[in-house]
Order: structure tokens, then C-alpha cells, then sequence
């Protein structure tokens, strides 16, 4: 049986610069910007935004926007930074309604045994790893956090499994201990699970 496949991102933030140039593909240039959604806590998430130049005058910094697209990874080979890194891709773009919104729904399989551990303070955390199929035969890789009891079921897992999820995007902010000794503050993207679903849900 085939595995259903779903990557649907809904975002409501505001542009914090302008897109600049990202790379051009069968004619088309993209451009990139920063897209900063509030969370209940207080700290935002900053995600990096990529747009094909047909949406560009939509987007000028410090405009409120609303995004729905995909996220999608793409493998980093210069060296520099995360070997995964995501974006969120936009298909559609229109002003903002007034409303934050960070919701992502993912269809995939499981593509890497489930990491479990615990804090510090004994809270349950689960990493995954999910792949989501794209058209022509490629795939999106997606790392995938989840909490509590929701880690502990996701903990039960196996590689090849099909997963649903409805969750958010977020940045997280970490220090990389270089060859040298040295240390460098890097920022990772992943999707941060709320709910495993059993049925389709429509953003």
C-alpha cells in the first residue's frame, strides 16, 4: 500500500528584511527572506522563507504576512552549517489577517529509528526523523521533535512506519563545538509535534 504523503505549512508573521537572491532552477529565481512568528512564550521563531520571483512585490520588510506552502529540505554540501537544512516553500501569499499562526501537517514515513531520552529534569523527549514525498520522485527529510507522552508513543516506532502529524516550525538557537576547540552559535529548524493523527485533518 502506498503512503499517503502530506506537507502543509500555514504561517502568520512579519518579514523582518527583504528577499534577496537564494539560486535559480529551470528559469525561475528564487528569493529568500526571514519570517518571524510569535509563540505563546514570548520567543519567536525566526524561519527562513523561500519565494519564486513571480510573489516577490508581495513582500516588503516589516509587512505582515501569510504564507502556505511546504517545508522542504535540501542537503547542504558546502561544508558550512547543518548537512539538512529546511525552508519553508511558499505556493500561495496574501497580507496578514491579524492573527499569528505557525501550523504544519505532515504525512510521511519514518526514515531513521526513533532517539529517545530524557532532560535534566526528567521530561520525556522523542527525535524522528520523517520522510515526505515530493512529485518526481524526491523526498523531503524532516526532522521531527516530540513531548512527554507524545514522545513516549513516538518511542514505539519503527523505521518505515507511516506517521501523521499536526505540529509548528521552530527555530532553535545552539552552539557548535568546532575542530579548533572553538564554539559558534548555529540555529536549527524542526518541526515540533503537538498531535499524532490518526485521520486527515485540513489546514
Amino acid at each position: 500500500m502506498m503512503t499517503q504523503t502530506r506537507n502543509e505549512v500555514l504561517l502568520e508573521g512579519l518579514a523582518l528584511d527583504a528577499p534577496a537572491l537564494s539560486h535559480e532552477n529551470h528559469g525561475t529565481r528564487f528569493f529568500r527572506f526571514f519570517l518571524q512568528v510569535p509563540r505563546l512564550s514570548g520567543t519567536p521563531d525566526t524561519l527562513p522563507v523561500l519565494l519564486p520571483e513571480s510573489l516577490l512585490e508581495s513582500v516588503t520588510p516589516g509587512s505582515s504576512l501569510r504564507v502556505r506552502g511546504q517545508l522542504r529540505s535540501f542537503n547542504n554540501r558546502s561544508g558550512v552549517g547543518n548537512k539538512l537544512v529546511l525552508t519553508v516553500y511558499v505556493q500561495s501569499l496574501g497580507p496578514g489577517e491579524g492573527e499569528p499562526c505557525n501550523r504544519i501537517l505532515l504525512s510521511g514515513t519514518l526514515c531513521k529509528p526513533p532517539i529517545f531520552r530524557r532532560t535534566p529534569l526528567g521530561r520525556s523527549i522523542c527525535d524522528l526523523m520523517l520522510a515526505v514525498s515530493r512529485r518526481y520522485g524526491r523526498a523531503d527529510y524532516l526532522p521531527v521533535i516530540t513531548w512527554g507522552q507524545l514522545a513516549l508513543q513516538a518511542a514505539g516506532l519503527h523505521v518505515g512506519d507511516a506517521l501523521s502529524l499536526e505540529g509548528r516550525v521552530q527555530s532553535r538557537a545552539y552552539r557548535k563545538v568546532l575542530d579548533d576547540g572553538s564554539s559558534q552559535e548555529r540555529i536549527a529548524y524542526e518541526v515540533s509535534a503537538m498531535h499524532l493523527l490518526e485521520s486527515e485533518a485540513a489546514v
